[in-house]
């Protein structure tokens, strides 16, 4: 009598090769480490081999193709942007839409009652309090996990540096941008410091410009979390700016300075008086950094990762081919940047 091993349980994240740093990306790649970690099958899927990107980790593992097998026993990730109504990726398969921004989860089209219209419904994973509060209101017939975002501590550390440092991210918002920094090079306040965009610029680097900033400026938009704003604090920068609404809750730490929408004046004025007062906001930058870190450490969130799969694996799942979510980006329009 023969007797074969049991086909292991895979968990598949479904996610794009983009040429720069994709945070939603980087934080699925964080996934798969910590749920390999934890001893579970898990791969990031990619639609091409040819688009393997240079800044996803080597031991990040892979599988390619604009189709895969999904088996009865997995589980399949999928990023909520291109969720098109009706166009189930995988039907049959058990499927959790990751939702790493609310404010895009219509961005495909419009949606109907039963909202994707996939078989079997799919669970929504979120990566802060305030999405998980939108998704649960506005999809109630979806179960919602919250598996909130590591802070890597190791990595955005404080640095020293001779000179005064101003940072910020123009992504979200380059027409404000570029009116803050011409404010910000005027104000003979500032005329010492160093002013840095941070624009296509590789996560180290990012790294290495946050642990030698004074002040980062926060300007995100339609956030469900913003996590340049976490490592700003985990690099012991004082932060002044946007919160973009999901991100309201970072701007509880001790040296956060909430500014109100496209107020761009008042975050000159907020710096510049930062600025000359840094000596003695030393210790607030380094409470900054406690703060975070013991709010979001890598443990908290294999945790809620590991409730949040073992909630998705007891919902029902069969046999499925699936077809990558790439097939439906076209679907978002070409201004949309999510993945850019």
């Amino acid at each position: 009598m023969s007797s074969s091993s049991p086909v292991p349980r895979r968990i598949i994240y479904a996610g794009f090769a983009t040429a720069h740093h994709s945070g939603g990306v980087h934080v699925m790649t964080q996934h798969v480490r910590l749920l390999r970690d934890a001893g579970h099958e898990a791969w990031l899927w990619l639609p091409d081999s040819d688009d393997r990107t240079n800044w996803i980790p080597d031991d990040v593992p892979m599988v390619f193709g604009a189709t895969t097998p999904i088996g009865a026993q997995d589980l399949l990730v999928l990023p909520e942007t291109p969720t098109v109504q009706g166009c189930d990726p995988a039907p049959g398969a058990r499927k959790v839409i990751f939702n790493q921004n609310h404010f895009y989860t219509f961005a495909a089209g419009t949606p109907a009652e039963d909202f994707p219209g996939w078989s079997p419904a799919p669970a929504l994973w979120v990566v802060s309090s305030e999405s998980r509060d939108v998704l649960e209101a506005t999809l109630p017939g979806l179960p919602v996990s919250l598996v909130p975002n590591p802070v890597d501590g190791e990595l955005f550390v404080p640095a020293a540096t001779e000179r005064l440092r101003v940072s910020w991210f123009p992504k979200k918002r380059p027409r404000e941008a570029s009116l803050l920094k011409r404010l910000l090079a005027n104000d003979p306040r500032l005329s010492e410091v160093d002013l840095v965009e941070l624009v296509q610029t590789p996560r180290a680097e990012v790294a290495e410009t946050l642990g030698s900033t004074a002040v980062f400026i926060a300007l995100g938009h339609s956030e469900s979390y913003g996590l340049p704003v976490a490592e700003a604090l985990a690099s012991g920068c004082l932060v002044v700016g946007y919160d973009g609404g999901g991100g309201h809750e970072l701007f509880d730490a001790p040296g956060a300075w909430r500014v109100p929408d496209q107020r761009p004046l008042l975050i000159r004025d907020k710096v510049a008086g930062l600025i000359q007062d840094i000596d003695v906001l030393a210790p607030v930058r380094a409470a900054n950094r406690t703060w975070v870190l013991d709010r979001y450490p890598f443990a908290r969130t294999g945790a809620a990762l590991q409730e949040a799969v073992a909630a998705a694996w007891a919902r029902p799942g069969n046999d499925a081919m699936a077809v990558h979510p790439v097939a439906w980006l076209d679907s978002l329009g070409p201004h949309f940047t999510a993945y850019a």
